[in-house]
């Protein structure tokens, strides 16, 4: 505890001031138990500020909102980047939440019946932690990345802002999911574009169209009731949805033909200093982005349920053989909706109810006759 404050009393510590974040707050107000949210950004919103500058969301405002307070935006827009982190903002001074801002979390471990969390010369003693911000997330970059030639720029899409900080000449973007199939448009007026990566499932509707809202509306309630942990198409869909893109929502490779995106397919190696796809080609392109998504990492939980910084085993974000403890923000942590905002929203609600359940039957054992001696044995 050297060069550290005294440990603060806690009921519970939430970690990570995102949705997710907030939604179990608000549902944890909500039950009235007292908590506080630590969160590794100066300001909350700034994970969604941090993002490419034309980022929008990928689902409309009316499947956006956190519980209690509506998005910004008319129902069927798509907020914008700032739109939705200035959201955030507001929805934790709405509720009047208490967010401690630019906390990171080093270490989470027991400590008796409870835990102890570590972030910098913070330390809060809590009965239960929920991990809202999931892993700490690592840019996942192939391992012939730092063999491509000095003079390529490259960067992971978490790093990119605008297509001034690139480098004069073409762009090579990994991975062809939305994120990589949103830079590859925006680049594509002002450069030639690679493309590289298998086609993902396509969303077989325009955003914004009347059938594309009538397609949007009735795969959201497929996602939250169909297909979930509990039904036999849920767990026969989940192992793939947890290994592939999701679906292209706004971009269709029809508007990446059309701007002049050029499509290749996996980027395999490098030769020479040059990115070289699965069929042999080596691109001379000037700039790579990597679009290939993040990596979990557990390894700052020093808990025997995260076995070498692995995801440890749970049931809706309930994790097994550790009470006090839990996850929201998981990619179908109970359903194929905990991908949207909404969903993990829904998650949060299971997560607070489990944390008012496990208060109350402590306090009942408590009172139980012969509690107080028991425990003074």
């Amino acid at each position: 505890m050297h060069g550290r404050r005294e440990p603060q009393r806690i009921e519970t510590v939430i970690i990570g001031g995102g949705q997710s974040g907030l939604a179990t707050g608000y549902h944890l107000q909500r039950r009235g138990r007292s908590f506080v949210i630590l969160d590794a950004e100066k300001r909350v919103g700034d994970g969604w500020r941090k993002r490419w500058d034309s980022l929008r969301l990928f689902t409309p405002a009316r499947l956006s909102a956190l519980p209690g307070l509506r998005c910004p935006g008319t129902a069927w827009d798509f907020p914008t980047r700032d739109e939705f982190a200035d959201y955030l903002e507001r929805y934790a001074g709405h509720f009047d939440f208490d967010v401690r801002s630019g906390l990171h979390v080093d270490r989470i471990q027991r400590l008796g019946d409870r835990y102890m969390v570590v972030a910098g010369e913070e330390c809060f003693e809590a009965d239960h932690v929920v991990l809202a911000t999931g892993a700490h997330r690592e840019p996942r970059l192939p391992a012939f990345a730092p063999e491509l030639a000095p003079e390529i720029l490259q960067m992971h899409s978490s790093n990119y802002r605008r297509p001034e900080e690139l480098r004069p000449g073409s762009v090579l973007v990994v991975g062809a999911a939305n994120s990589g199939a949103e830079i590859a448009l925006e680049l594509a007026g002002q450069r030639q574009v690679w493309l590289a990566g298998r086609q993902p499932p396509v969303f077989p509707t325009r955003s914004g169209s009347i059938r594309g809202r009538v397609a949007m509306t009735v795969f959201v309630f497929a996602a939250r009731h169909l297909v979930t942990i509990r039904t036999p198409l849920g767990r026969r869909v989940r192992p793939f949805i947890l290994t592939h893109p999701a679906p292209l929502i706004r971009v269709k490779p029809a508007d990446l033909a059309a701007a002049g995106v050029r499509r290749t397919g996996r980027v395999a190696s490098v030769r020479d200093g040059r990115p070289v796809v699965e069929d042999g080609t080596a691109l001379d392109v000037a700039n790579v982005i990597w679009c290939t998504g993040f990596r979990s990492d557990f390894s700052w939980i020093d808990l025997p349920a995260f076995p070498g910084g692995a995801e440890p085993v749970h049931y809706r974000g309930v994790v097994a053989g550790e009470p006090g403890l839990y996850l929201v923000g998981q990619l179908f942590q109970y359903a194929l909706a905990s991908t949207f905002i909404a969903g993990a929203a829904r998650d949060a609600d299971y997560i607070a109810a489990a944390i008012e359940s496990r208060v109350r039957g402590r306090l009942r054992s408590a009172e139980r006759p012969g509690a107080a001696r028991s425990a003074t044995v």
